[in-house]
C-alpha cells in the first residue's frame, strides 16, 4: 500500500456563532518511512520529505525523530511508521494535520499521532491509543484557529488507510461541537504517472491549502467573528 497517493476532498462544518462550511480536493502521500519515494529528478520538486517540516530535529531524519519524541512519551518504537502527509511542493508546504501508525515489530498497530499545524509556524503532536475503529478522545491543547476557543476535547477517527482513506476530527465544547473536519479520499498506486497526473490535476497544492485557509479567516473576521487571543506556545521538542 505504500507509497501511495490519497485523492481525496477535505470538508470543515463549523457551527459555532456562525454555520459555515467549505470543501475543497487535495492530495496526500501515504509513505513508510523507511522507504520513502523515489521518483525521477523531474518529478522530485513536486514531493519531497523533509524533516524540517515536521516535528523534531531538521538535521534527523523524520523517522527519527517520531521515534525520540514517542520515547520521551514511554512508548519504544520497533516496527514501520507509516505516515500520511502533504509533501513540499515547488519548496512551499502546510501540513494542517499530519497522522503517523506506529507498529510494533510484528506488525500491529502499537499507537497512533497526529501532528497538527497552525499558520503560526506551531506545531503539537497528540499520541493516540485508538480502538479497533481507529477513533479516540484527547484534550484540546493546540491554538490552531483564532475563532475557537481553548478548551474542550477532540473526538479523532484514524483508521489506517487502505483502498480508502476516512478520517474525522470533532471538537466538542461545553457541550456541543462547534467544529468538525473530515478527509475522505481513494488510493492510488504512486507510481510516475500517477505522480504526474496528480500533480497535473491539482497544481501548487500547498499553496492553495494556505491561501484557501487564509481566505476562509479573513471571510469569518468580515463577518465579525470575535478572534480569540493566541496563547503562548510551549514546545513539545527541544528544537523547532
Amino acid at each position: 500500500m505504500t507509497p501511495a497517493l490519497y485523492d481525496a476532498r477535505v470538508r470543515h462544518v463549523r457551527m459555532e456563532r456562525i454555520d459555515n462550511t467549505f470543501e475543497h480536493p487535495v492530495y496526500l502521500w501515504y509513505v513508510d518511512l523507511d522507504d520513502l519515494p523515489r521518483l525521477p529528478r523531474w518529478l522530485q520538486p513536486f514531493a519531497r520529505f523533509q524533516a524540517r517540516d515536521h516535528l523534531g530535529d531538521p538535521n534527523r531524519s523524520i523517522k527519527d525523530n517520531v521515534t525520540l519524541w514517542l520515547a520521551g512519551q514511554g512508548v519504544a518504537v520497533t516496527g514501520r511508521v507509516l505516515m500520511l502527509t502533504n509533501a513540499r511542493v515547488l519548496g512551499h508546504v502546510f501540513n494542517p494535520l499530519t497522522v503517523y501508525w506506529v507498529h510494533d515489530a510484528a506488525g500491529a498497530l502499537e499507537c497512533v499521532v497526529a501532528e497538527v499545524h497552525n499558520t503560526y509556524g506551531e506545531r503539537h503532536c497528540y499520541l493516540l491509543r485508538t480502538d479497533e475503529t481507529g477513533r479516540a478522545d484527547t484534550d484540546k491543547e493546540f491554538y490552531v484557529s483564532p475563532f475557537l476557543e481553548m478548551g474542550g476535547h477532540y473526538q479523532m477517527r484514524l483508521p489506517r488507510p487502505g483502498q480508502r482513506l476516512s478520517l474525522t476530527v470533532t471538537l466538542r465544547q461545553n457541550g456541543t461541537v462547534p467544529f468538525t473536519a473530515t478527509l475522505t479520499g481513494t488510493h492510488r498506486p504512486a507510481t510516475t504517472a500517477e505522480v504526474a497526473r496528480m500533480v497535473a490535476r491539482r497544481p501548487l497544492m500547498t499553496l492553495r491549502v494556505t491561501a484557501l485557509i487564509r481566505a476562509h479567516g479573513i471571510a469569518l473576521w468580515l463577518r465579525r467573528i470575535p478572534v480569540v487571543r493566541r496563547p503562548r506556545h510551549a514546545r513539545q521538542e527541544g528544537v523547532q
